[in-house]
């Protein structure tokens, strides 16, 4: 199934700051970078602690192993925002557009793709334990999920209603990672500073770093939440 390639609306840099050529090439290979996305979902699971693969390992290991399990779903965040960058651009190419997905791959890009490298740099020689390779590949792919969220305007609307729901998914991941987890302690991606302790507590969470780590989430998601707002007004604008 062939999907045209959507119109660009006549939208302000900061909300549509990729040239329309790169846009339009990123669309022409949508399935391209859905599997890139789908491929990157499989790393961060592994990454996270889910290894199938090697063999010799546990099959629920790192960080996986020390959070209570009915929290797994809000400790891989970059995972799930390349996987519903994958589903919105998947639904998009098969004539399935959902604006709710759209919005969470918006908020989820946006948000893991700059709260990653924000964190990579603030805690540089804490970090130091990853190889050089691992360090770029960490920080330029995770850029690369920035991009990819301001290619959704071409094809969503960002209503209301989808906005509601992403801001209240990653509004709630905010909370429970940093201020008020539901079980144990704070469920966000560890950082440098923290210990693994071999007690029920999970992972302890030194000042600054977890006040830091906090701030850059939770000004991502307010940037993220006026980002998609924004699109839906001036498109709305372009069409008077």
């Amino acid at each position: 199934m062939s999907v045209p390639l959507p119109d660009r609306a006549d939208l302000p840099r900061y909300v549509a700051p990729l040239p329309e050529s790169l846009e339009d090439f990123a669309l022409r290979f949508a399935w391209v970078i859905v599997a890139v996305n789908l491929a990157g979902t499989a790393f961060g699971f592994w990454y996270y602690g889910f290894h199938p693969l090697p063999l010799s390992d546990p099959l629920v290991t790192w960080q996986f192993a020390v959070e209570p399990p009915v929290m797994w779903p809000f400790v891989p965040d970059s995972p799930v925002a390349t996987f519903f960058i994958a589903a919105s651009l998947a639904l998009w190419k098969l004539g399935r557009n959902s604006e709710v997905v759209n919005a969470l791959a918006f908020f989820g890009c946006l948000k893991l793709g700059l709260w990653t490298p924000f964190t990579l740099l603030a805690f540089m020689e804490g970090f130091s334990y990853n190889s050089v390779l691992m360090y770029n590949f960490l920080f330029w792919s995770h850029l690369g999920m920035v991009a990819e969220a301001f290619l959704i305007h071409r094809y969503s609307d960002f209503p209301v209603g989808a906005v509601f729901v992403a801001v209240v998914w990653y509004l709630f991941n905010d909370v429970v990672d940093y201020f008020l987890p539901v079980v144990g302690t704070p469920h966000h991606t560890a950082l440098p500073g923290q210990e693994v302790l071999e007690t029920v507590r999970g992972f302890s969470h030194p000042s600054p770093t977890h006040e830091i780590a906090a701030a850059g989430a939770v000004v991502i998601t307010v940037a993220a939440t006026f980002l998609a707002l924004s699109t839906r007004v001036k498109k709305l604008e372009a069409r008077l």
